[in-house]
């Protein structure tokens, strides 16, 4: 495994708050599959039974009833098909077919630390499933499930509009087949507090239609009952939230996709510096003058901020002349980059004001951070 040499501020923790250690915790409950397990059975009732196992050359399904635009019991029967339940040796997590051949999308942190999971059908029929490829950096990954001729739904790469109708469709809990329902209610949302922990939870959909623990990977559809997002985390109840749900952009599901079918990796702009939040009382430490920004805790040796000339205790104030606000704003920024796109950032350090420019390349494979 490659190693990569940090040049880091002093005493970086210095700068993590308990407020901001409390928000960070309450943001970041992924709807994984960890501990999540199926509910037991109501008293006086019996435990489902042992499913059947499909074979490979499992017939397709009737063709389902078209719906109107709206009907949700319709588009929810008709898109059942087409999402699954994913079980690994951690819990569970739920999935969507990506072509008929069983290939099935999910999210990384749903088969993290496993080459082989199970893939449970609406029909009751589970199969084995291989991992195939995953991307940490998206939180994405490619499953093949030992079955073929499956429904494979729309996907709609161009993003919804606020205040269109929602349903996420998946496992909560181990509650096979739930559909739940809303709006969307954002677009390019980021969870505050996030990118010292993932570089994933950035560049989402925000929907009020709920979504819980094993909902990850599952589908959120519109109201023409086409793939708009890839449930991906909530914030918690616990931490005051009501109905605050996020999803992976369908455009960005199918992009990484296929490029973890072409070679097995998704290729990511890098920049090579670890990002802080700024707060009055870290500008005060720094003895410079911003109200916003972003502060660079560490700086990878050789990598393309270093190349920059970009310091540890650096602000960074704007990229391409984009406000960068928070950490997560940064890192929504980089992945709209390319490798080998040169971009400009507006630095502050101490009483200067500069400008430099650095040279984006791809992501080193071992680094996911």
């Amino acid at each position: 495994m490659n190693t990569v040499t940090r040049r880091e501020l002093p005493r970086p923790d210095r700068f993590r708050t308990a407020a901001g250690a409390a928000l960070l915790t309450a943001s970041l409950a992924l709807t994984g599959c960890t501990g999540s397990t199926p509910p037991p059975a109501p008293s006086g009732s019996s435990s489902p039974g042992p499913t059947s196992t499909a074979t490979p050359d499992s017939t397709a399904a009737p063709a389902p009833a078209p719906a109107a635009e709206g009907d949700i019991p319709q588009l929810v029967e008709n898109l059942a098909p087409s999402v699954v339940t994913i079980f690994t040796d951690g819990g569970l997590g739920s999935g969507v077919v990506y072509s008929e051949d069983g290939l099935i999308l999910t999210n990384e942190h749903v088969v993290r630390g496993n080459t082989r999971v199970e893939v449970a059908f609406a029909d009751g029929q589970r199969v084995e499933g291989t991992v195939r490829a995953t991307d940490p950096v998206t939180d994405l990954a490619l499953v093949q499930a030992n079955r073929t001729s499956l429904p494979k739904p729309a996907y709609q790469t161009n993003l919804p509009r606020v205040g269109e109708g929602a349903v996420v469709l998946g496992s909560p809990l181990g509650f096979e087949n739930t559909a739940t329902a809303g709006i969307i209610s954002g677009l390019h949302r980021s969870i505050p507090g996030s990118a010292s922990n993932s570089l994933s939870l950035v560049d989402l959909i925000q929907t009020d239609a709920p979504i819980s623990p094993g909902n990850s990977g599952g589908a959120v559809i519109n109201m023409r009952g086409e793939i708009i997002g890839i449930s991906e985390a909530y914030i918690p109840p616990s931490a005051g939230a009501v109905a605050l749900g996020f999803a992976i952009p369908a455009a960005t599901a199918v992009e990484v996709a296929e490029e973890l079918l072409a070679d097995g990796t998704a290729e990511h702009a890098y920049l090579g510096l670890t990002p802080g939040e700024l707060t009055p009382q870290i500008a005060g430490q720094l003895g410079i003058d911003a109200r916003t920004g972003v502060v660079v805790l560490a700086v990878d040796d050789d990598g393309p901020a270093a190349r920059a000339g970009i310091r540890p205790g650096d602000v960074l104030e704007s990229l391409e002349g984009v406000d960068l606000t928070a950490p997560e704003k940064l890192l929504a920024e980089l992945r709209n980059r390319n490798p080998g796109d040169t971009v400009g950032f507006k630095v502050k350090r101490q009483d200067q004001s500069l400008d430099l420019k650095a040279d984006l390349i791809a992501r080193p494979t071992s680094n996911t951070r």
